[in-house]
Parts: structure tokens; C-alpha cells; sequence
């Protein structure tokens, strides 16, 4: 099983005890990291807002000081996705008209990341609007596939996994609504978590077009980590959560495992089968309970029907359809109730079975296109197929308000592949520790 690595450069935590035991000063970590953007950054075109002046003078002031308890990350240079707000940078999800938006006020997450130490070098790219599963727009150009530069790293967080893949930064903060944290980490090899919905605030990442409105992301949208390991997903998420957890200690072969290997609107392809499939096999040959067949699954593909109408009327902000169709308040609530049904019936799932594995995406990295994905066809094993059918597997978390950790678990030649460990609502951290113990048992 192989396990496509760009970068020995050490993590988030890693790099916070190298600052505690004075190895390695802020400003020292946040030259190198400035001179690693400088000298990859070339092809990938990840950090496409930069600022490293700011950045410099905050860690200047960092060195030599003694780190507070709750500074778990001083020193730790960090990129941030650009759809967040950061005082005196532009934040114009990609979108040409809004390319004067300067972010009067950082946004929560940003806060936080800063108390707890962070130093902030500036932001990464994203597909115009935040929808599109490849990161490319009209600013900024097109962020690569730091593993096969003629591919998509992903979107909309696909500068941050660009960034944190190659080594650039240690760890990132993205969003996801539509696998927009999954995908991205499942194209680029690394691990990112969709946070249960409300768990981390979206304040501060808001469209321009209204941000003056004061308006938070709605339903269904979440702001989650990316990293290289799971240790600093979780302490990402330990600093931006805003209600306590419970976690459970649980062994990795006392685990009830459900895969969800097929989904009625949304085959997957035989590249991102073969890799999960030899993971599951991993997990047998450890004691693990690992089903792959359950008579009373959720009704996936009205589940699914539901999710995309939904995701479309957040997306638009209610405006009307490309057919001229705008929804009522009655068809909201109706969505409203088939979310909570879809809700209740994954709770009754996870009366059986501690954690769902399955695919973030259809597919792996696909070759760029110069329009987006969602509007064209996509080759499931030799079949052109509707491209927004692979929302399908960003969905079964997305529309139940469910956490879902990534990590990498095989690749198919040269493109990594990655697999979601979905679990009850709020248990983001047993999520994170189920994905670190298969990933433990897979890397040997």
C-alpha cells in the first residue's frame, strides 16, 4: 500500500515544541516558511494573498517570549483559506467584482488561531463563489496538484491542501459545504475534518457581496482543519470549538465499522475503490468489525435530492434557479423536515455501528478544466457520467449535520487517495481518533 509524501517538513505541534524548547525561534520558523512558499509556491500557486511583512513583524515580536499554556500553536505559521476575513487583506472569494474588499476585522476562527499563537502569512486560493471542486478563478489563476501539477487540487479549500500537502505551512482552516475540506485533502493526501454543523463559528467568513449585512454562513456550510496528521486536526479543532465534547476511548478492533462503498445517485470509480477496499481489508486482518452490506441504510437518494436543493438555495441566497424557479418559505421548511428525517435516521445507524467509511469523491484528481466541473461530465470507469452526481458522497455527512474526518489511505499510481470516517454528530474528536488509529495501523 503506498502512501504518496511531498514534504518532511515537521507539523503544527511539531513545530510548536521545536519553538517551547528554544530549537527554533518564531521569526526562524516564519522565515522558513516564507522562504518554502518562495521556492515551491512557483507551479502550485497556492498562497495567493501574502503577507509576509505583517507576518515577519509579528513573529519579530514573538522571540524570546515564554509561551502561555493556552498558546499551543506560538510561533506556528499558518496560511488561512482566503473566503475568511483577515483585518487588512482582500477576501473576494474569487470573484473579479469584488477584488477591492478589504476585511475590516479578522474573522472568529482567524481570532482564535492568533490567541492561541499563531503567526498568519497570508491566504490561500479558492474556485470563484466557494463551487467548484477545483480552485481556479479569475484573480488569482489556478492553483495544482502539488502531486501531479496537471491535476486539481481540490476546491474550494484547494489552495489550503495545496499549501499544506507540499510542506509550505503545517496546517490550514477551511470550509465545507459541498466536500469543499474533504475533497480537497482526499486529492492532495492529506487529512482535513468536516466539523459537525455550529460546532466552529463562521463569523467573519462571509460573502462580500453581504458583508455588510452582517450575515453568517447559514445551513449546511462548516469551517474544519487540514493537516498532515491527525494530532493537529484535533488541536485545530480543540481551539476553534465553541461547545465542549464528549470523547470516547475506544480500541481500534473494538470499533463497529459500517463501509459505504456504493451510493444509488453516485458510482464510484475503480481508482478510489481499490485503495479504500485495501484498507478495509487492513481493518479485518486487525480484529476490526468491518461491514460492507446494512438493510436499513438511510434513503440515500432522496436524502441526496434533498441535499442539493438545499445546497443550491444556500448557495444562491434564495435567488431563482437557471429555470426561473425561486423557493418558497414552505419549500424551505420542507427541506427542513426531510433534513431532520435524514438526521434521525443516521442516529439509528449509529445505534448500530460506531463510525461510516466511504469515499469523499467519486474520483481522484482530475485534469484541469477551464470551466467548472459541476457543469460538464466526468468518466466513472469508462462511463461519462453528470459530474455533480460525486456530491453524493459529500452529502450523506453534509445534509445530517455529521462530523467526518479524511485521511489518506493508498493511492492509484501517482494521485493519492483518501477515505471519510463519519460519525454520530459531535464526535468530531472520535472521528479524528478512529482516522489516526486505521491510519496507524495502514502507514505500519
Amino acid at each position: 500500500m503506498t502512501f504518496p509524501s511531498l514534504t518532511d517538513q515537521p507539523g503544527a505541534l511539531e513545530t510548536a515544541t521545536l519553538i517551547r524548547e528554544g530549537r527554533l525561534s518564531p521569526s526562524e520558523a516564519t522565515d522558513r516558511a516564507i522562504a518554502r512558499i518562495e521556492a515551491r509556491d512557483g507551479p502550485i500557486n497556492a498562497v495567493v494573498v501574502r503577507d509576509f511583512d505583517r507576518a515577519r513583524e509579528t513573529a519579530k515580536a514573538m522571540d524570546g517570549q515564554t509561551p502561555l499554556p493556552h498558546q499551543t500553536l506560538f510561533g506556528v505559521p499558518l496560511t488561512i483559506k482566503e473566503s475568511f476575513d483577515v483585518a487588512g487583506l482582500p477576501t473576494c472569494w474569487g470573484l473579479k467584482d469584488h477584488a477591492g474588499h478589504i476585511a475590516q476585522a479578522d474573522a472568529a476562527v482567524v481570532r482564535q488561531l492568533k490567541a492561541a499563537g499563531a503567526v498568519m502569512l497570508g491566504k490561500t486560493n479558492v474556485p470563484p463563489g466557494l463551487a467548484d471542486w477545483q480552485s481556479f478563478n479569475p484573480l488569482y489563476g489556478r492553483t495544482r496538484n502539488p502531486h501531479h501539477v496537471d491535476r486539481s487540487a481540490g476546491g474550494s479549500s484547494g489552495g489550503a491542501a495545496a499549501a499544506v500537502a507540499s510542506g509550505m505551512v503545517a496546517a490550514e482552516f477551511g470550509t465545507d459545504i459541498g466536500g469543499s475540506v474533504r475533497v480537497p485533502a482526499h486529492f492532495c493526501g492529506i487529512w482535513g475534518h468536516k466539523t459537525s454543523w455550529g460546532l466552529v463559528s463562521s463569523e467573519g467568513h462571509t460573502d462580500p457581496a453581504f458583508a455588510d449585512r452582517g450575515r453568517h454562513d447559514g445551513a449546511l456550510n462548516v469551517a474544519g482543519p487540514l493537516a498532515r496528521n491527525a494530532a493537529d486536526l484535533a488541536a485545530m479543532l480543540e481551539l476553534t470549538a465553541t461547545i465542549p465534547l464528549r470523547r470516547r476511548d475506544k480500541p481500534l478492533e473494538t470499533m463497529r465499522f459500517l463501509a459505504l462503498l456504493d451510493h444509488p445517485a453516485s458510482p464510484i470509480d475503480d481508482d478510489v475503490r481499490q485503495p479504500i477496499e485495501a484498507a478495509l481489508n487492513v481493518l479485518h486482518g486487525v480484529g476490526a468489525s468491518v461491514d460492507v452490506g446494512y438493510t436499513d441504510l438511510p434513503d440515500l437518494a432522496g436524502d441526496h435530492a434533498a441535499y442539493l436543493k438545499m445546497l443550491n438555495i444556500t448557495m444562491a441566497r434564495g435567488a431563482p434557479s437557471p429555470g426561473g424557479h425561486q423557493a418558497s418559505a414552505a419549500d424551505w421548511f420542507d427541506l427542513m423536515d426531510a433534513q431532520a428525517r435524514c438526521e434521525r435516521s443516521w442516529a439509528r445507524l449509529f445505534e448500530s455501528y460506531d463510525f461510516v467509511l466511504a469515499p469523499p469523491a467519486n474520483i481522484l484528481a482530475f485534469p484541469h478544466r477551464n470551466e467548472p466541473l459541476f457543469r460538464g461530465e466526468i468518466a466513472i470507469n469508462g462511463e461519462e457520467r453528470d459530474a455533480a452526481e460525486g456530491l453524493a458522497w459529500a452529502g450523506i455527512a453534509t445534509f445530517p449535520n455529521l462530523p467526518a474526518t479524511v485521511l489518506p489511505v493508498g493511492a492509484s499510481g501517482d494521485l493519492p487517495c483518501g477515505m471519510q470516517v463519519i460519525g454520530p454528530r459531535w464526535s468530531d474528536f472520535d472521528c479524528i481518533a478512529a482516522a489516526e488509529a486505521i491510519g496507524a495501523r495502514l502507514h505500519g
